[in-house]
C-alpha cells in the first residue's frame, strides 16, 4: 500500500501496512473519539464494486442479511458464513443505483472478492472491481461525528441508518456510507476518495471541523474504541469458532428471507433459543493479553477473545462465555485478575424484540 506523505505531515505513526498507528497523543485522540470527533484513515479496509444485472441475488443468496430488495442510497451490514453456520467474513454493503459498493474488515478484501468471484455461476451477470488501489477509505467517528458529516451530507443525518451518498468535497466526488458507531450516542461514516484528492480532501474535512473540535486518530484508537463498545473484531470474534448470534450480530442476520449457505444451523439455533454461549463487555483488574481463558468459581467458562489498556488507564476487554455466566455485574476471573462484566456486548434478541 502507497504510504501518503500528507498523514506524516500530522505527525503520523505507520504501521507496516502504511496505515497510522497514532499521532503522537493517543490520550488525546481517544478522548476526542468520546466527547468530539476524530478523522481516521482505514484504508486497509476493502472496498469492492459489485455490477451487473445479479450483483444482489448474488449476496442475498451467499449472506446472512436480506438484501434483494436494498433500495437505491441504503445499505446493509451481512455476514459470509460456512456451511455449519460459522463466520467467514463480515461486510457492508450499499445499494448505489446500477451497482453496489461493499466494504470489509481490515485486511480481507482480497479474499472476500475471491470468495466472491468463486461463487459467481456461468449464467449470473456479476462484474467485481477491486476499487482498493485507486482509492482511500477514511472514517469519521465520534460522540460528535454526525454533525461533521451534516456538513457534507445535510440529508444523510436523518436517512435510513445506513445510507450513503455521493458528494463533493474539495472538488472531488466522496462516497459516503454510514456504518455502527463505536461510540455510544455519536456517529460514524465511511469516506471512499480517488488517491489522487486524497490529501485535499483529509486536508479540507480537518479545516471545516476543526472548531468541532476534529482531529486525526490512528488505529490504536479504533481499536481501543472497538473493545470498549464490544464490537466483533476480524481474526477475534469475527472467526470461524463462532456463528453471528454468539458475537451479538443478530440484527445482522435476517430470520424470514430464503436460503444462504449455513442459514439451517443459525435458523435451528434461533428457533430453538439455546444458545450455548454469548458475547460480554469487560474491565480488567489489569492489562491481559488475549486470548485467555475466563474463570468462574475455579471452572472455564470462556475465552477473552480481545483486550486493550486504553489511553483512559481503563482496561477493557471482550469474552465469549457460557450463556450461564453472562451476567452483568458478575466478576469472573482471568489469569488471576478480576474480569468484570459489564454487559452483554452487541446486539442481543430481546433488542430486536423491544425495536420491531
Amino acid at each position: 500500500m502507497t504510504i501518503p506523505n500528507f498523514l506524516l505531515s500530522y505527525g503520523a505513526v505507520l504501521a507496516a501496512d502504511g496505515i497510522p498507528l497514532h499521532y503522537g497523543n493517543q490520550v488525546g485522540e481517544f478522548t476526542a473519539a468520546l466527547n468530539h470527533t476524530v478523522l481516521m484513515d482505514r484504508s486497509h479496509e476493502g472496498r469492492i464494486r459489485l455490477a451487473g444485472n445479479d450483483y444482489l441475488a448474488l449476496v442475498q443468496r451467499m449472506s446472512t442479511n436480506d438484501v434483494a430488495s436494498l433500495p437505491d442510497g441504503e445499505g446493509k451490514p451481512t455476514l459470509f458464513t460456512s456451511p455449519i453456520g460459522r463466520i467467514l467474513d463480515r461486510v457492508m454493503l450499499f445499494h448505489q443505483g446500477d451497482h453496489a459498493l461493499m466494504l470489509t474488515e481490515p485486511g480481507r478484501g482480497d479474499a472476500v472478492r475471491g470468495y466472491l468471484q468463486r461463487n459467481v455461476f456461468f449464467n449470473d451477470d456479476v462484474r467485481l472491481t477491486d476499487l482498493s488501489p485507486n482509492t482511500r477509505q477514511f472514517v469519521l467517528t465520534g460522540k460528535q461525528a454526525d454533525s461533521i458529516i451534516a456538513m457534507f451530507a445535510p440529508d444523510l443525518i436523518n436517512a435510513e441508518k445506513f445510507a450513503s451518498r455521493t458528494v463533493e468535497i474539495a472538488g472531488t466526488a466522496v462516497t459516503l456510507g454510514r456504518v455502527k458507531s463505536l461510540v455510544d450516542g455519536g456517529g460514524q461514516c465511511a469516506l471512499i476518495v480517488p488517491n489522487e484528492a486524497a490529501e485535499a480532501v483529509w486536508r479540507e474535512i480537518l479545516r471545516i471541523g476543526q472548531s468541532a473540535p476534529l482531529i486525526p486518530a490512528g488505529s490504536l484508537t479504533y481499536n481501543a474504541l472497538r473493545i470498549r463498545a464490544g464490537r466483533p473484531g476480524v481474526g477475534r470474534e469475527l472467526s470461524s469458532d463462532y456463528i453471528p448470534l454468539e458475537v451479538g450480530l443478530w440484527d445482522e442476520v435476517s430470520f424470514s428471507k430464503g436460503c444462504y449457505t449455513g442459514q439451517e444451523i443459525i435458523a435451528r439455533m434461533e428457533s430453538r433459543g439455546r444458545l450455548a454461549k454469548t458475547i460480554i463487555a469487560l474491565e480488567l483488574g489489569s492489562f491481559v493479553e488475549a486470548p485467555a481463558p475466563l474463570m468462574l468459581d475455579g471452572r472455564e467458562v470462556g475465552i477473552l477473545t480481545s483486550s486493550v489498556a486504553a489511553p483512559n488507564g481503563i482496561n477493557y476487554g471482550i469474552g465469549i462465555v457460557k450463556v450461564t455466566a453472562a451476567i452483568p455485574g458478575t466478576i469472573l476471573s482471568v489469569n488471576d485478575i478480576n474480569a468484570h462484566i459489564t454487559q452483554l456486548a452487541g446486539v442481543q434478541p430481546q433488542a430486536l424484540t423491544e425495536t420491531s
